[in-house]
């Protein structure tokens, strides 16, 4: 029986030697089975000359292979020639072989908007051509060699920092008197109505509504108040309907020209002697300029200290001229919440000089060119006599900590 089975497998072996198809080969040559890709999403983020250029243009396409299956058109543009007011509109775009068409109306102006485009691929870019008509306004689409990004590259695109900071751990990256309110579109009007009359200073540029804004629907509103106020007043935005965040920004203050140094001092109660430190301030600068203290006031809505000097212009004494030089200031707690420091900022002075003597004036005009990035006014040392005046420190760029 042992040697029948041995024979057997014997055999066995012969025969799948001589087998013109082994079974081992014939299950490495099955076809693969295989499945049909999935739909792909691409961007293209701009298409070049469309409105003069000054289109922001968002066109997703999704393909099967490198057949589109489906388009959205997203068009910001400016509602006039050079007018900062934004509109946009999106459509859905119907796909017939290279043909893009689609009709829709704008979000903000309600214009009637009519797409027709013809999608051409060229080598490894794309070709646009075509009309878009936007109201009575017809755009000629000329525009060629167009490349697109894939669903990450597009995302990693997208992303942005709105500069809020809602709790910052001090003043050293963010301004005591900057703050910012990101607000929804719908109730941006009202939320900016609330402060009529309050003591903000709101940021001009912040009211133009940009591509992202829109996209985004929210608007971000930069303002400025008394670093005093500041905490409170974000409180309170925090609650009003419509805002998704609130905090503080980038403002006036830099570091290299800031001093923190004990409260102690400089308190009244749980107020800052606001009056003390700027006669302290000015006569330290009086010293420094080589000028007498002429004026100083600090800004109702903004917390913000000016402070005038007078001293005889040096470069041709027998005019009697005058230079009226002003620094501007800032002082505030060092950090938000209850703190026992504060921070003095000092601005660059700037010097203008004018013929303030009796009688027949020299009329005078500076027509210097703006100094240089970099290139600042000599102030004397006020910075560091303010510093050993107010037993401060400065801060250490290099270690970014206070010395």
């Amino acid at each position: 029986m042992r040697a029948l089975l041995v024979c057997s497998t014997a055999l066995f072996a012969v025969l799948l030697a001589a087998s013109p198809h082994p079974v081992s080969a014939q299950m490495k040559l099955s076809p693969k089975a295989t499945t049909p890709s999935g739909p792909e999403t691409r961007y293209f983020t701009s298409i070049d000359g469309l409105m003069d250029g000054t289109a922001d243009v968002i066109l997703k396409e999704t393909r099967q292979g490198k057949t589109v299956t489906a388009a959205v058109l997203d068009v910001c543009y400016p509602v006039a020639k050079n007018s900062d007011r934004k509109d946009r509109f999106v459509v859905n775009l119907q796909v017939a072989g290279q043909t893009l068409t689609g009709t829709t109306q704008s979000v903000g102006e309600k214009a009637p908007v009519s797409v027709k485009l013809l999608r051409k691929q060229t080598g490894d870019g794309f070709e646009f051509r075509g009309q878009i008509s936007i109201g009575q306004v017809v755009t000629e689409v000329t525009s060629s060699d167009n490349s697109d990004l894939s669903e990450k590259e597009f995302q990693d695109n997208q992303t942005s920092d709105d500069g809020i900071t809602p709790q910052p751990k001090d003043f050293t990256d963010v301004s005591p008197e900057a703050i910012a309110v990101k607000v929804k579109l719908d109730v941006a009007t009202d939320f900016l109505k609330s402060l009529k009359g309050q003591a903000v200073e709101v940021t001009l540029a912040s009211l133009t509504v940009g591509c992202d804004a829109l996209r985004a629907g929210e608007q971000t509103i930069s303002m400025s108040v008394d670093p005093e106020r500041a905490g409170a007043l974000l409180a309170k935005f925090k609650a009003m309907p419509g805002v998704t965040a609130a905090g503080w920004t980038a403002g006036m203050t830099e570091m290299d020209r800031t001093i923190r140094f004990a409260a102690a001092d400089w308190r009244e109660g749980d107020k800052i002697s606001k009056d003390k430190l700027a006669a302290t301030v000015a006569n330290v600068l009086g010293r420094t300029l080589a000028a007498k203290p002429a004026s100083q006031s600090f800004n109702p809505a903004t917390g913000k200290l000016k402070l005038v000097f007078k001293r005889p212009n040096p470069d041709f004494p027998a005019l009697d001229l005058t230079d009226t030089i002003e620094v501007a200031g800032l002082v505030s707690p060092d950090k938000p919440g209850t703190t026992d420091k504060l921070m003095l900022w000092i601005g660059s002075p700037a010097t203008t000089t004018a013929d303030e003597s009796s009688g027949a004036k020299l009329n005078l005009s500076d027509d210097a060119s703006v100094d240089e990035e970099g290139d600042q006014p000599d102030d004397n040392g006020s910075i560091e006599a303010l510093a050993k005046e107010l037993k401060g420190q400065r801060w250490d760029a290099d270690k970014s900590a206070w010395k």
